[in-house]
C-alpha cells in the first residue's frame, strides 16, 4: 500500500508544480491550441490557449512510478515488473503519436494534425508491439502480462487460442488493437471542455487503483488467496501506475478546469486512453472496462449515433451537435455545468463497474 500512496503522492506534486512551469514554455514558444471553427462559438475564445499539457501526465505518472519503485527497492529490494513497464510503454508510445499530431497542427497553424492514416500507423505500430509483448515474459508459474482469453472480470471461458496458436496469436493481435485504438480515441473525443476528460479519467483510473489493489490482496501467487484468486500477473506494479495516473491527472486538473490555463491535447488524451486499454488488458477485464469507462462510452456511442443517422436519414440529425457535450452547449448549458455532471455521471459509471467486480468475488 505504501508504494502506491507515495506513487499517487509524487505524481500530483510534479503535475501541480510542474505544470505552470511547462504553461510558461509553451507560452514563450507560442505553442497555443487552434480551434475547430464548426465547433461551439463559445470556444473561439480559447484559441491560443496552451496545448500538449499531456507531456506533464505522462512525466508526473513516470516520476510517481521511478519513486515509488526505488522506495520499494530500498524497503523490500523488489524491482519494477514487467507489466508495470509495459502499460507505461503503450501509454507513452501513443502519447509519442498525440505529441506529433499535437505539433503538427501548431508547426502548420490548422486545427487538423497528422493524416488519419498517418495517426493509424502511429497507433497501430505502438499497440502491435505491446500486444506481442504482453504475451512473452512467464513468471515462476507460468503465468504472462496478458492470456489469448477474453475477459471480464477475469478470463472468460472464450479464448482466441481455439484457431490454434498462429491464428489465436493473430486474432489477439487484432482484439488488442481494437482496444487500444477505441480507448485512445474515445478519451481523444471526450476532451472537448475545460477538464472533462482529465476529471473523467480521474474517476475511471481511481476505480482501477482498487481494482488492482484486491487483485493484488487476492492473487493466485498468494497461496492464502484461495480459489477465488485472480490471474493478473503483477498487480501491484500495476496498482502504482495506476496511483500514479491518477496523481498526474488530479494536479493537472488544478490547470486544465475551466477556464483552462492549458489542454492535454492529443498528448495526453492518446495516452491516458491507451493506459485504459491496457490496464483491461493487463487486469484481464477487458469486458469490464467499458462499465467503469463508461462516460467515455457514451460520448463515442453520440457520435456514432450522429453519424450513421445523418446518413441513413439524407441528412437529419439526432443530436444538435456531437460529441454529446457539444449538443448540450448548443442547447444552453453553460461549460462548467456540463462538465460537473459529466464527471458524477463518470462517478456512478466507476461505482458500478467496482460493484459488478466484488459482487463476483463475494458469490463466486
Amino acid at each position: 500500500m505504501i508504494p502506491v500512496l507515495i506513487s499517487g503522492g509524487v505524481a500530483i506534486a510534479v503535475s501541480l508544480l510542474g505544470t505552470p512551469l511547462f504553461i510558461k514554455l509553451l507560452i514563450r514558444k507560442q505553442y497555443g491550441q487552434f480551434i475547430r471553427q464548426d465547433g461551439p462559438t463559445s470556444h473561439h475564445t480559447k484559441r491560443g490557449t496552451p496545448t500538449m499539457g499531456g507531456v506533464v501526465i505522462i512525466g508526473a505518472t513516470v516520476v510517481g512510478y521511478l519513486v515509488a519503485n526505488l522506495v520499494s527497492f530500498l524497503r523490500t529490494g523488489s524491482t519494477p515488473s514487467v507489466s508495470g513497464l509495459l502499460l507505461l510503454f503503450l501509454m507513452i508510445g501513443l502519447g509519442l503519436v498525440g505529441f506529433a499530431d499535437d505539433f503538427t497542427k501548431i508547426s502548420k497553424q490548422r486545427s487538423l494534425g497528422l493524416s488519419p492514416l498517418a495517426k493509424i500507423l502511429g497507433q497501430g505500430g505502438v499497440g502491435i508491439a505491446f500486444s506481442l509483448l504482453v504475451l512473452q515474459f512467464p513468471n515462476d508459474t507460468g503465468v504472462t502480462p496478458a492470456s489469448l482469453g477474453i475477459s471480464f472480470i477475469r478470463d472468460t471461458g472464450l479464448s482466441l487460442a481455439f484457431a490454434g496458436s498462429a491464428v489465436g496469436l493473430l486474432l489477439f493481435v487484432i482484439w488488442a488493437n481494437f482496444l487500444v485504438t477505441a480507448w485512445s480515441n474515445a478519451v481523444n473525443l471526450t476532451d472537448g471542455l475545460d477538464g472533462l476528460a482529465t476529471g473523467v479519467s480521474v474517476f475511471a483510473f481511481g476505480a482501477y487503483v482498487l481494482v488492482t489493489m484486491w487483485q493484488f490482496n487476492q492473487s493466485c501467487n498468494d497461496l492464502l488467496a484461495g480459489g477465488r484468486c485472480y490471474e493478473t500477473r503483477d498487480p501491484l506494479d500495476l496498482a502504482i501506475v495506476t496511483a500514479a495516473i491518477v496523481g498526474a491527472c488530479i494536479g493537472f486538473l488544478w490547470w486544465n478546469a475551466s477556464p483552462a490555463k492549458i489542454f492535454m491535447g492529443d498528448t495526453g488524451s492518446l495516452a491516458l486512453g491507451g493506459a485504459l486499454a491496457g490496464l483491461s488488458i493487463l487486469t484481464r477485464t477487458e469486458l469490464l472496462a467499458p462499465i467503469i469507462g463508461g462516460m467515455f462510452v457514451v460520448i463515442v456511442a453520440s457520435s456514432v449515433i450522429q453519424i450513421g443517422f445523418f446518413k441513413v436519414s439524407g441528412g437529419r440529425r439526432v443530436f444538435r451537435m456531437a460529441p454529446l457535450h457539444h449538443h448540450f452547449e448548443l442547447a444552453g448549458w453553460e461549460e462548467v455545468t456540463i462538465v460537473i455532471r459529466f464527471w458524477l455521471i463518470s462517478a456512478v459509471f466507476a461505482a458500478i463497474g467496482l460493484g459488478i467486480f466484488y459482487a463476483e468475488w463475494i458469490t463466486g
